[in-house]
């Protein structure tokens, strides 16, 4: 998982603004898988922000070509990555396909929406990284379409140790905009949170579940 420091530091800087990310170790939130974690993050906030989803279009569309070249595609991951794909998109003058978890049961039964041709290039585009699954499985229906897919660029990872396993196994590159070390030292240069509670909001990533447990 590759990033750029500066960028990184400026992107965890706008994502605390909006707060597309909160922090709050000591009245931790739900996930929908029913962990109890001390951040939550929902990027499509940054949507609303004219001046902040710009920043992460423009960056993200550069990182795509710097990184990869210019594809042909770019597939967002539905749903949480639609909308951003579809600057990133736009910005590079590229069609664009968002894929959905499953296929529909009704219509067409699409799993993938849009035009994609066999042996295209795709680069996949996500909002956030947690353990890897939903994006992985993404490029694995994008692969059984015929579609050669060059990596994926997201805005943000929590660094989960199986995230980086899934990846790696897949023989996949991942390129994040910023990541969980920079958003903590980001919040404690800007005094969103203490040392003490950088120390625990570290405990958690490195091991979420037990975390979950105490």
């Amino acid at each position: 998982m590759i990033f750029n420091k500066h960028t990184a530091k400026k992107t965890a800087e706008v994502l605390l603004q909006v707060n597309a990310i909160k922090l709050s170790p000591e009245e931790p939130f739900t996930w929908a898988s029913g962990w109890k974690s001390p951040i939550y993050c929902d990027n499509r906030i940054v949507l609303s922000y004219p001046q902040i989803r710009n920043y992460i279009r423009e960056t993200m569309a550069k990182q795509i070509e710097k990184q990869y070249g210019k594809p042909d595609v770019i597939a967002g991951v539905a749903t949480g990555a639609i909308g951003i794909g579809i600057l990133v998109a736009e910005y590079l003058g590229l069609p664009f396909v968002y894929v959905r978890p499953e296929a529909k049961s009704h219509g067409r039964k699409n799993q993938i929406e849009g035009h994609l041709e066999h042996g295209q290039n795709v680069v996949v585009v996500e909002d956030l990284i947690s353990t890897g699954k939903s994006s992985l499985n993404a490029v694995a229906a994008l692969k059984e379409a015929g579609a050669n897919v060059k990596g994926m660029i997201a805005i943000f990872t929590y660094g989960f140790n199986v995230s980086k396993d899934s990846f790696e196994a897949e023989d996949l590159t991942l390129h994040t905009l910023s990541n969980y070390e920079s958003l903590l030292d980001q919040a404690l240069e800007t005094n969103y949170i203490t040392k003490k509670q950088q120390d625990l909001l570290a405990q958690w990533n490195a091991n979420p579940s037990e975390w979950n447990a105490n």
